[in-house]
C-alpha cells in the first residue's frame, strides 16, 4: 500500500486490532488505514510469535489522515473512547501484552498533544491508567486475512463499545 506523504500517520493500539481499524475508518479525515505489529524488538514477527507474547510487539493500527479534515486531538479522543485504558493487558476476552494500550508517535506534536491528552483523561478515572506513550518504531503489516476484517466478516468488534460509533 502506498502512502501519500502529504497525509500525516497516527498509531495506535488498543486490544484486537480488528476492530479498531474499523472503528477509525469510520472517522472522516482517516484516509486509509492498515493493521499490523509495532513496538516490538524482533523484524518480521509472525502473527503467532506476538501472540505468544514473545516478540514485545503490539497489535497496532496505523492511520494515515488529513489534517484539514480531522485533528490528532480528535483522533486521540476516539482512541480513549473505544477502550478501558485501565486494564494493564487488553480488555474483554482480548487479553494479553499485545493489546494493551500504547499511543505510537510520530512527531514532537504528537507527543505532546498525547502527553495532554493523557493528563486529562487521568483526571476523569478513579483508576490508574495503563495507556503508555512510545515513539513510533518499524510497523509489519499483518496479513491481507488481517486488513479490514470487520468490514469483510462483521465479526472482530466485540470490545469496542458500540455505542462509541
Amino acid at each position: 500500500m502506498d502512502w501519500d506523504s502529504d497525509l500525516k500517520k497516527a498509531t495506535f493500539s488498543a486490544g484486537k486490532f480488528w476492530g479498531v481499524q474499523f472503528y477509525f475508518d469510520q472517522i472522516p479525515g482517516v484516509i486509509r488505514s492498515r493493521v499490523g505489529y509495532t513496538g516490538g524488538t524482533t523484524e518480521n514477527p509472525t502473527k503467532e510469535q506476538v501472540e505468544a507474547g514473545s516478540t514485545g510487539h503490539t497489535e497496532a493500527v496505523e492511520l494515515e489522515y488529513d489534517t484539514d479534515l480531522v485533528s490528532y486531538d480528535t483522533l486521540l479522543e476516539h482512541f480513549f473512547r473505544i477502550h478501558d485504558p485501565t486494564l494493564q493487558t487488553g480488555s474483554g476476552k482480548m487479553i494479553g501484552n499485545q493489546f494493551k494500550s500504547v499511543i505510537y508517535v510520530h512527531d514532537d506534536m504528537q507527543k505532546n498533544s498525547a502527553e495532554e491528552m493523557l493528563k486529562n483523561i487521568t483526571a476523569k478515572y478513579k483508576a490508574l491508567l495503563t495507556t503508555q506513550i512510545k515513539e513510533a518504531s518499524a510497523f509489519y503489516e499483518a496479513s491481507p486475512e488481517d486488513q479490514k476484517y470487520t468490514q469483510n466478516t462483521g465479526e472482530g468488534m466485540e470490545h469496542v463499545p458500540h455505542e462509541s460509533l
